[in-house]
């Protein structure tokens, strides 16, 4: 019979989890305590005793237009940037994992775009776009005004949505690479020698079988397009033109930090989170149904 393991110095192992914990609760439990309190009451911008007015700030929320155009804005984005990211590292993964010529080094470039911070991905594509710098403008000049994040909503809405996807299909990939060579060989070889192709084997026996990791995918990318899409965009479109671009997460900024409207911002906060939650539960409620673990 095993015997459980037991660790007698509980004050070692309680030195050892304070920090964390510490760190769990000043920049996690706190905040989110301190944000359920201001959305239900009016935060001063510049001081003073809260004054609790109960439903009042969610109420003017769901009654401004401008925000249900935040929310709008916000699923085109999650739905557009999470189907490019996963269709694009699936694809990389896919031909990496047939162990091409270079395969070695393109698995290990491949990796390098999430471990660059968001504003400086959105730097870089407010400059690769640009409609009189970029590459694009070789394009304008051929047909004036075609490209132009700044003036057109949908021209923004794609700069956002590539720049975004560009970053996470780095982190997609290493899933997908992971998942592909867990996958027997001999299923792939069989198959082979039954005369599929490399597109046959890929949609019939590769792709049904990463469907777990399809599905977290999903999850991921659905819910870091909502929360972490704000360097990005402030980078880029500053939620513009005419608030083509203006997320959830980038307005509960802009009102907050610049309209010094606290309790609105921290009501909105609390909106997006149980927005997030609402997403996850549905995939995992009826989504993950049609997964199959093998």
């Amino acid at each position: 019979m095993q015997r459980r393991a037991a660790f007698d110095n509980l004050w070692l192992a309680g030195a050892l989890i304070a920090p964390q914990l510490l760190l769990v609760l000043v920049f996690f439990y706190w905040p989110t305590v301190q944000a359920l309190y201001w959305a239900f009451s009016t935060q001063p911008p510049f001081g003073g005793a809260n004054q609790w007015v109960g439903w009042q700030n969610f109420e003017q929320i769901f009654s401004d237009s401008v925000y249900w155009n935040s929310v709008r804005v916000s699923i085109i984005f999650a739905i557009l940037s999470t189907s490019l990211s996963i269709a694009t590292a699936l694809l990389m993964a896919l031909m990496v994992d047939r162990q091409l010529a270079g395969h070695r080094v393109y698995r290990f470039i491949y990796f390098w775009p999430y471990a660059i911070a968001a504003p400086a991905v959105g730097l870089a594509f407010r400059f690769i776009f640009a409609p009189d710098a970029g590459f694009v403008s070789a394009v304008n000049q051929f047909a004036p005004n075609l490209w132009n994040p700044a003036l057109k909503g949908w021209d923004a809405m794609i700069l956002i949505v590539i720049a975004n996807s560009w970053k996470m299909a780095a982190y997609n990939f290493i899933f997908f690479l992971a998942a592909l060579q867990a996958i027997p060989r001999t299923l792939i070889e069989a198959a082979a020698m039954d005369g599929s192709g490399v597109l046959r084997r890929a949609r019939d026996v590769q792709i049904p079988l990463l469907q777990p990791t399809l599905f977290f995918l999903l999850v991921i990318n659905i819910t870091e397009s909502f929360v972490d899409s704000f360097g990005i965009v402030d980078i880029t479109t500053g939620g513009g033109p005419a608030r083509a671009t203006d997320l959830m997460v980038f307005k509960i900024y802009s009102d907050g930090f610049k309209g010094l409207d606290y309790s609105m911002a921290a009501a909105q906060s609390i909106v997006l989170m149980l927005l997030v939650v609402a997403l996850t539960f549905i995939q995992f409620r009826y989504v993950e149904r049609r997964v199959h673990y093998a």
